[in-house]
């Protein structure tokens, strides 16, 4: 019996553990933190070895191969003693593609992924196909496999996950865009962030499908350097690509091999220039997938787009109130700022990326009334925007950020959180800092309301 070491006990390590077990393997899971007294209770019940607040090395090398959580850098210390020794490792969605017999679309980028895997999920869903959502967002793909297979996979990949493949092989791969991040991770190197994206197409064939975005400068480097053997269509707002999709005017066009479609602007549920391009791509893919025009129309209809992302959470006395926290880096707040012609209040901050907020000027220029910096560290956004931006205040407290707002804004003008920064300073995360911000929202309403 072939015995595999599971490092993290998040939803990947335990649905790897799970599927590993189900597939015949002796299972061993350690975690150096603690534990969720549900997983535990679920290894239990499954009778998986684990551990908790430690790693014993010894036993995790005596592993055949290694899952470990997209996390853990290949830098770290156990990982590398592991390499030493000659043990492979991978992550979860490399196990997990083994045992999935149905066709995958991977989805990889920067900014953009998670609604562009979400929209091209409800597409297909909607118009009846038997496709499951996984990777990224939602349940682990192998505890998914545990009960059930699916003729498609919509996958979202982070790079982290990405490093960890060595076989994975995606019928439909894409590429939304890409932009320094994470490069602590790599070396503070973007070129080794780019070959981190690129691998997802590296198993492809002539007979797979690879989409990017034409006039993203490093998507365009990647696969005019790694040219992947799959079949690319490319995705433009200022072109017309064959095969591919652009936007003409007020219309979305898809051109395939076999067929094209004709998508109108204004039944997009999401707006803004980035959820043009989002939506280019889903729909793109819905298509290759067999989503036929008028199906795509109709499942445009009925799309709710994740929490934190262009969320509208409120409207006050004619303001309006809109929830970006997942705006954690410059290039997603660009997009952000770009989607309003109405003037804005803009709360920005946290912990900053080493952001060149720069490039920011030409979506704040007269259209910007107030910034609102909500974080422990203001002075670099304050001196950004000083000069371009006529009032400028500073917070801790989202309550009175939201409450600033209120009082900048006239009716008509939009409110955004948009903090082109981590959250790590004043909140667990950027669901927290949206969640928080949604519930200041609601309680200034009532008390106006009042």
């Amino acid at each position: 019996m072939k015995r595999v070491a599971i490092i993290g006990a998040g939803e990947s390590g335990l649905g790897a553990a799970l599927l590993a077990k189900k597939e015949g393997y002796a299972v061993f899971v350690t975690d150096a933190g603690m534990i969720s007294e549900a997983r535990k209770s679920r290894l239990e019940s499954e009778g998986i070895e684990f551990e908790e607040g430690k790693h014993s090395e010894e036993k995790i090398l005596e592993a055949d191969f290694i899952i470990k959580s997209p996390g853990i850098p290949e830098k770290a210390p156990l990982i590398q003693a592991a390499i030493q020794k000659g043990i492979n490792i991978i992550d979860e969605l490399e196990f997990a593609a083994q045992f999935a017999q149905g066709k995958v679309i991977a989805i990889t980028g920067t900014n953009g992924k998670t609604t562009t895997t979400l929209l091209t999920y409800h597409l297909m869903k909607e118009a009846g196909l038997d496709v499951g959502l996984a990777g990224n967002v939602g349940q682990s793909w192998a505890g998914q496999l545990v009960e059930q297979d699916h003729l498609w996979w919509v996958l979202e990949c982070s790079s982290f996950q990405i490093d960890g493949m060595k076989e994975f092989h995606p019928t439909i791969g894409m590429l939304t865009n890409v932009t320094p991040d994470h490069l602590d991770r790599y070396d503070y190197k973007v070129e080794n962030y780019l070959d981190s994206k690129m691998r997802l197409f590296q198993n492809q064939t002539e007979k797979d499908f690879a989409i990017y975005h034409l006039e993203d400068k490093l998507s365009l480097q990647g696969f005019q350097t790694k040219n992947p053997q799959s079949k690319k269509l490319g995705i433009s707002l200022s072109g017309k690509p064959f095969p591919g999709a652009y936007q003409e005017g007020d219309s979305l066009q898809v051109s395939l091999e076999d067929k094209s479609f004709t998508i109108p602007v204004e039944a997009l549920p999401i707006h803004g220039e980035h959820n043009v391009l989002n939506a280019l791509f889903a729909i793109t893919t819905a298509g290759l997938a067999g989503v036929r025009e008028d199906q795509l129309v109709e499942g445009l209809k009925t799309f709710k787009n994740a929490p934190h992302r262009m969320e509208p959470v409120g409207e006050i006395n004619g303001v309006n109130f809109i929830n970006d926290s997942k705006g954690t880096n410059v290039e997603a707040t660009y997009y952000a700022l770009g989607s309003f012609q109405s003037p804005l209040i803009w709360i920005a901050g946290g912990v900053d990326k080493g952001n060149d907020y720069s490039v920011l000027l030409p979506q704040v220029n007269g259209k910007v009334k107030a910034l609102i910096c909500l974080g422990k560290e203001n002075e670099k956004l304050k001196k950004a925007f000083s000069g371009s931006i006529p009032e400028i205040r500073e917070t801790q407290n989202i309550a009175e950020a939201v409450r600033w707002g209120l009082d900048l804004g006239l009716e008509g003008d939009t409110v955004l959180l948009s903090p082109a920064c981590a959250s790590f300073d004043l909140f667990k995360n950027y669901e927290d800092r949206g969640n928080q911000f949604r519930s200041a929202v609601q309680e200034l309403k009532l008390e106006v309301n009042a």
